[in-house]
């Protein structure tokens, strides 16, 4: 945390410069004292000395006993020269030396505090300026300004704090975003949907209308009118059905069961399930690799997602051709490609056909643009993915791989 940091800092170096001070005023003191106690001894020395030469009876052991003892006598004998020995100095000397250490003492403390007092000054600052940085950043995203950049590499509380603002000012932007392109993409699905029932419900009602206005119509045109109204309820019914698919899986409702498979249970069910469509154009399907191998999976919903890709290389074969379907597992992942030799698909179509709705230009026009973004949905819910490799006029492959 850099506010910590910089408050251990300033106590480390406030400790520091304590430490330093004491150091100095220690020294100080030391060279205060030897410079008054130089200055005294020298005093009493020549006292001494000339107490000696005067006095020749005085013994200097007597002096040193004086010099040395607890005793105190009357203070005030000096008064007559004007020093009074509880306010000045016998050697006016030491009071000039002492003085001028206090002036010292008293700077270096000065400094030393107008150095405490800028640290902690600087602090504040610094600590008050992201305050008022923060409190800014709030007030734009409160008025929706999302394009702010307040990413801060520090590691002080008040930093984090704005990294957290800014983690937060994404979210809400990309919410922001999210729920503009949700409405857009509701819209375009529910525009989609309008269109890919108006189409057969119009059908229907004219198919009806005809019969019901000439009911003097022959058997075979109205069992012609009933075959087609029926193709096109079919069509409807496995619209809302993978409608209703697509959206259980978007919201995460459905729960795959998933448990050991065997391959050749699900390729069978998938291609019983378009065996009608084969036969309207005499295709056949062929299937290659070891079917009893095992695939960990949701069988229902992966019969679901394969059969929707038959039915797409079925509806894009030509007549009296065939599929060819492999089968291989590693360790890695088990693979299946369904490869047709029909019409193919335009480049610039490739990269859609996935997409919901979204009609390549030689699809039928019994196509909804539904079944193959419900099949990349449901086999990357069960972690695999799926991709398609076409050529116009020869033919598509579908490569599923699902991770072990």
């Amino acid at each position: 945390m850099r506010n910590k940091v910089e408050l251990k800092k300033a106590i480390l170096w406030s400790i520091c410069a304590m430490i330093l001070l004491n150091i100095a005023f220690g020294l100080i003191n030391y060279y205060e004292y030897k410079k008054y106690t130089d200055n005294f001894n020298s005093k009493i020395a020549m006292i001494i000395t000339k107490l000696g030469e005067e006095y020749q009876n005085i013994k200097k052991n007597d002096i040193m006993g004086i010099l040395n003892s607890d005793e105190l006598k009357d203070s005030n004998l000096l008064e007559d020269y004007g020093i009074d020995l509880n306010k000045d100095s016998l050697i006016l000397q030491n009071d000039v030396y002492f003085k001028r250490f206090l002036v010292t003492n008293v700077i270096i403390l000065s400094i030393l505090g107008l150095v405490i007092l800028a640290i902690f000054l600087k602090y504040n600052y610094s600590k008050d300026r992201k305050l008022d940085e923060i409190t800014r950043y709030i007030e734009e995203i409160n008025n929706k300004n999302y394009k702010l950049d307040i990413a801060d590499n520090s590691e002080d509380e008040l930093s984090i704090l704005k990294n957290e603002l800014y983690k937060i000012t994404i979210m809400l932007k990309e919410t922001a975003e999210n729920s503009v392109k949700d409405k857009l993409f509701l819209k375009d699905s529910l525009s989609d949907i309008s269109h890919q029932l108006k189409t057969p419900l119009t059908s229907i009602s004219i198919l009806l209308d005809n019969i019901l206005e000439n009911p003097e119509m022959d058997e075979k045109s109205k069992n012609e009118f009933l075959i087609d109204i029926k193709r096109e309820i079919i069509n409807i019914n496995f619209l809302i059905n993978s409608l209703l698919k697509i959206s259980k899986l978007d919201s995460e409702t459905v729960k795959f069961i998933n448990k050991e498979e065997s391959i050749g249970h699900i390729l069978n069910e998938s291609v019983k399930n378009v065996e009608t469509l084969c036969d309207l154009k005499n295709i056949k399907i062929e299937i290659e690799g070891n079917m009893e191998s095992k695939l960990y999976c949701d069988a229902k919903w992966q019969i679901e997602a394969i059969t929707n890709i038959l039915k797409n290389a079925v509806e894009h074969s030509y007549e009296n051709s065939k599929i060819e379907v492999f089968f291989e597992q590693n360790k890695v992942y088990s693979r299946i490609e369904i490869i047709d030799y029909g019409t193919g698909i335009n480049q610039e179509d490739l990269p859609h056909i996935f997409e919901r709705f979204y009609k390549a230009k030689n699809s039928s026009s019994d196509s909804v643009g539904i079944g193959l973004a419900l099949s990349k949905s449901i086999i990357e819910k069960n972690n695999g993915y799926v991709d398609v490799q076409s050529k116009v006029g020869k033919g598509t492959k579908f490569i599923i791989k699902y991770f072990a």
